[in-house]
């Protein structure tokens, strides 16, 4: 009889599936999605987007289909003794795990960057102890063994003459809803507690719906928890607001530099007075940084809307806002020089054209009008020139990629910028800049009066060495001192020579003024027509 009560009692480990969002291979757009449940089988979609709607329908479709949450299994997270939610502890202090406890729920939890979601049958205490945890459904109370007499274990004490009996919990499911932004809150009604119930009912009715001490939400800002206990109050709530302002600012589909700079401002504040307060020098550091973010901001902003930083005059809107941008175009420019796999100045334009389509990845989209606007005698054969030396690859053949239309776009790669394993590639800007910096190339080599004056590819290579080679007002060279021929003809990839009738074509474009050209030096400045395409010297 023991053995059979044994067995009868033992309770199971709850359920846990996960729906994951892979790559399928690097350099590739297509993504699989799979699910950790048997009799499902994985998926190849041509998008992330379309893989993380296909993924999220399926989650749903297992919620709709499967079983509710029961209420007499184990906590899944109980099964790996929370080792998810252990706390940070000291260097001399043992870390404590969540305790377990609550109704039994279905939770989703899944990664802010949407590539997993997981079920978990769990506790409601662990489920809160997810930040991305959204409740699915919660199980209802389990029904106790019966006593002697004849009153279930866990059953409210009767009504008394001079106090209500407690009152049953509600619970009920809710509707799937994923996002990692969200907070994890348990789902079902609060229990009233009366203050006139006797004691007896209070330790009768069951552990969910005794009444539990809640906390003050802590804040959280730059990684760091505001503590329940700071004083003075003001000073906590500013610095719990502060930190939902930054999150919600990290939610935005548009920058507003002039909102950012006073986030910013409003936190060197908040943590040199948190640093006064706890006498912490990382604090003063962290609000010596925010200042420091503050100005970067707050200067990036008056670029953008053409206003000097002091308020005096107008500034040069540029193409490229930020120094950082600055140094990429710098850095592409540099590598072409280096690495251009035939010579000659037409040549050297068009794989500067077609590394800034690829510069990110290795691969990108071109199509005949790309190649057709650009100042090339025979362009079928050159681009078969790089296609055969093997430094371009091309899904079609090259009369195709010259007859390509924006609607069917041709697929190119250049192997040697294809990061892998071993070699991340030569350049360490992202997706979101890539465009840009081929956006600002192709403004300058199809400049207006350049395309009116039907200058070559050696004109218009020198308006971008000289577009990157000025400081912030015009004048080539650092501190104006001029760019040395020997570094223009290497880049033009022309006869030094030949450099001062490029330089009247420049002057004669309206590109440069006060141009003087010696034996080794290039001196003279941008004219203010082309200042905005500039990419100063810092």
């Amino acid at each position: 009889m023991g053995v059979e009560a044994h067995a009868t009692n033992e309770r199971v480990t709850g359920r846990r599936w996960t729906v994951r969002l892979d790559p399928v291979g690097r350099g590739r757009a297509d993504v699989r999605v799979s699910c950790s449940r048997p009799a499902c089988a994985a998926q190849v979609l041509p998008s992330a987007a379309a893989g993380r709607t296909a993924a999220i329908a399926h989650l749903k479709a297992h919620l709709r289909a499967g079983p509710a949450p029961r209420p007499s299994v184990h906590c899944a997270c109980r099964a790996e003794e929370c080792h998810t939610h252990i706390r940070p502890a000291g260097p001399r202090e043992r870390p404590v795990p969540w305790r377990c406890g609550g109704a039994v729920v279905l939770a989703v939890i899944t990664d802010r960057e949407g590539r997993w979601w997981q079920v978990l049958e769990c506790c409601s205490r662990c489920a809160a102890a997810h930040p991305t945890a959204k409740v699915v459904a919660t199980a209802q109370a389990a029904e106790a063994p019966a006593r002697a007499d004849g009153f279930r274990a866990d059953a409210p004490a009767p009504a008394t003459p001079g106090g209500p009996a407690a009152t049953t919990p509600t619970l009920s499911a809710i509707s799937p809803h994923f996002s990692h932004s969200a907070t994890a809150t348990a789902t079902g009604t609060a229990v009233p507690q009366q203050a006139s119930a006797p004691r007896s009912a209070a330790r009768s009715a069951p552990r969910s719906a005794r009444p539990t001490r809640k906390r003050p939400p802590r804040g959280r800002i730059a990684q760091r928890l505001v503590p329940h206990d700071l004083r003075p109050v003001a000073l906590r709530d500013e610095l719990t607001e502060l930190g939902e302002l930054f999150r919600a600012y990290q939610a935005r589909t548009e920058p507003d530099l002039a909102m950012l700079a006073d986030l910013h401002a409003r936190k060197a504040e908040a943590f040199n007075a948190w640093a006064e307060v706890t006498a912490d020098t990382g604090l003063r550091l962290d609000a010596r940084r925010a200042e420091q973010a503050a100005a970067t901001a707050r200067l990036q902003h008056l670029h953008r809307i053409g206003q000097a930083p002091d308020g005096e005059g107008p500034a040069v809107v540029r193409l490229l806002t930020a120094p950082a941008q600055w140094n990429h175009a710098r850095a592409v420019l540099a590598h072409v020089a280096e690495n251009a796999p035939l010579p000659g100045a037409e040549a050297r334009l068009l794989v500067v054209m077609v590394t800034l389509r690829t510069a990110q990845s290795g691969v990108g989209n071109l199509v005949g009008q790309d190649i057709k606007g650009l100042p090339l005698q025979d362009p079928e054969h050159l681009v078969g020139q790089l296609v055969e030396s093997g430094w371009l690859g091309i899904s079609g053949t090259v009369e195709e990629l010259i007859a390509s239309r924006p609607e069917s776009p041709t697929r190119i790669s250049v192997p040697s910028l294809t990061p892998d394993e071993d070699d991340p590639g030569p350049f360490t800007f992202g997706r979101k800049l890539r465009p840009k910096l081929s956006g600002w190339a192709q403004r300058v080599v199809g400049e207006k009066k350049l395309r009116k004056g039907k200058t070559g590819a050696d004109v218009r290579l020198l308006a971008l060495a000289l577009a990157t080679g000025a400081d912030g007002e015009g004048l080539l060279g650092p501190a104006g001192e001029g760019i040395g021929l020997d570094a223009l003809s290497s880049w033009c990839s022309v006869d030094p020579a030949d450099l001062p009738d490029l330089v009247d074509r420049l002057t004669a474009a309206d590109w440069l003024a006060e141009a003087d050209v010696t034996d080794t030096l290039l001196t003279g400045r941008l004219t203010e027509r082309v200042l905005p395409l500039g990419c100063p010297l810092t």
